[in-house]
């Protein structure tokens, strides 16, 4: 390419400056509409409505975290007086004696054949 080429080229680019200002993106300044007080209004009820709801399931989950956790303190419960039975059992059978429902206990669990009458 010689130095004629390259300025025909150089002059048929569009020139930046010569944009026109409708070209621009974004927001334009000055230019607030009726209609942006009514969408900005039913931006804050559909904002409250969302808070409400956000509310609304933040309880549903705390009720049902609570339950959780009463049902898991049942279960605490329930397993420490069955720790605290075969104690006592344990403690019976180191005696020599046998302890009530510990016989019960081993048929339930096969360990000991239940006599057929």
């Amino acid at each position: 390419m010689d130095c004629e080429d390259m300025q025909m080229i150089i002059s048929e680019e569009p020139n930046l400056s010569e944009r026109k200002e409708g070209g621009k993106r974004g927001r334009k300044p000055g230019r607030k509409a009726s209609n942006e007080k009514v969408d900005i209004k039913a931006k804050l009820e559909r904002s409250r409505q969302s808070a409400r709801e956000c509310r609304a399931r933040k309880k549903l989950r705390y009720q049902y975290l609570e339950e959780l956790v009463a049902d898991r303190e049942k279960a605490v419960l329930a397993l420490r007086a069955e720790l605290e039975r075969y104690k006592q059992w344990s403690h019976k059978l180191g005696e020599g004696r046998i302890p009530n429902g510990f016989q019960q206990l081993l048929e339930e669990s096969g360990i000991l054949k239940q006599e057929i009458s």
